[in-house]
């Protein structure tokens, strides 16, 4: 019967342990930085975010309202699922 090793290695691992048995002081991590975002962007989806609750509620009617707040109600204290 032919012997077998307990493990055998993936092909990254494998590509790996070439790339290090060939040089073995190269870093192939790349140095990535995290991406910068936008100012104007973020100023605009901190705008937005601060005034979001308030609007919404502003611009609903008081049976929209109602509603949302009955189906939140049955949500909450409603029979729970197993």
């Amino acid at each position: 019967m032919p012997k077998r090793s307990s493990k055998q290695k993936d092909t990254q691992q494998l590509a790996r342990s070439v790339l290090d048995q060939i040089a073995p002081d190269a870093d192939v991590t790349p140095e990535s930085e995290p991406p910068k975002k936008n100012p104007a962007a973020v100023a605009l989806g901190r705008l937005g975010g601060m005034k979001g609750g308030k609007a919404r509620a502003a611009a609903l009617t008081a049976k929209k309202r109602s509603e949302i707040a009955k189906k939140a109600a049955a949500a909450r204290w409603g029979k729970k699922a197993d």
